[in-house]
C-alpha cells in the first residue's frame, strides 16, 4: 500500500560509541535527495520525523541503501507511520516516574524472549512486557544501572530491535504532528 503521509524513521546504532558516525544534516540532505519531504531529525541517535509517498518497506530499504552507498553506513533502519509510534504512547503498560525510565524497543520480526534470562538479570522493580512486535522495559532505578538493559539482545533474540525512551517518542510523536 503506497500513501502519501508522516513517517517516523528509527536508526539502530548510529553516533552509537564512537561508531557509525551519521552527521544528522547530511542524513536530512540525503533523504530529502529520497524525495522526502519536510525531513527533521530529532538529537542525533538516528530520529528522523517525515513525508514522504511510498511504503514502510520501501522507504526503510530506500534510505539503508542510500546511507551505505553515500554515507559508508549500514544500520538497520525501521520506518514507521508517525500514527503507530503515536499508539505506543498510548499502549504502554507503565506510568514511570519519569520517561527516561521506561524504553520501548521497536522489534523488525516477531521476538523469541528467553523469560530465564529475563529474571536471571532483572532487578528489582525492573519489568519487560512484549507486545507483538513492541517490548517495553521499565527500569525504575535507571537504565544505565540495568543489568538487564545491558543484557537485553540475550533475553530478546531472534530481531534486530531499536529502542527509544518515552520522553523520545514523546517529541517525536510532536514533531510529526
Amino acid at each position: 500500500m503506497s500513501s502519501n503521509s508522516n513517517w517516523i524513521a528509527l536508526l539502530r546504532g548510529v553516533n552509537v560509541g564512537g561508531g557509525n558516525k551519521t552527521p544528522m544534516a547530511e542524513l536530512r540532505k540525503l533523504c530529502a535527495g529520497l524525495g522526502w519531504r519536510d525531513v527533521k531529525s530529532y538529537i542525533a541517535s538516528g530520529n528522523l520525523v517525515f513525508s514522504a509517498n511510498n511504503t514502510a518497506n520501501d522507504l526503510s530499504s530506500s534510505l539503508r541503501a542510500a546511507m551505505a552507498e553515500q554515507m559508508g553506513v549500514d544500520v538497520p533502519v525501521l520506518v514507521l507511520p508517525a500514527t503507530a509510534v503515536s499508539k505506543v504512547l498510548k499502549d504502554c503498560p507503565f506510568n514511570p516516574e519519569k520517561g527516561n525510565l521506561c524504553h520501548v524497543f521497536f522489534l523488525w520480526n516477531e521476538p523469541v524472549v528467553d523469560w530465564d534470562a529475563y529474571a536471571a538479570h532483572r532487578m528489582p522493580g525492573e519489568e519487560l512486557k512484549v507486545d507483538g512486535r513492541r517490548a517495553w522495559l521499565h527500569t525504575p532505578e535507571g537504565f544505565g544501572q540495568s543489568k538487564l538493559a545491558e543484557k537485553l539482545p540475550k533475553v530478546i533474540t531472534g530481531t534486530e530491535m531499536t529502542g527509544r525512551n518515552l520522553n523520545t517518542i514523546r517529541k517525536l510523536v510532536e514533531m510529526s504532528a
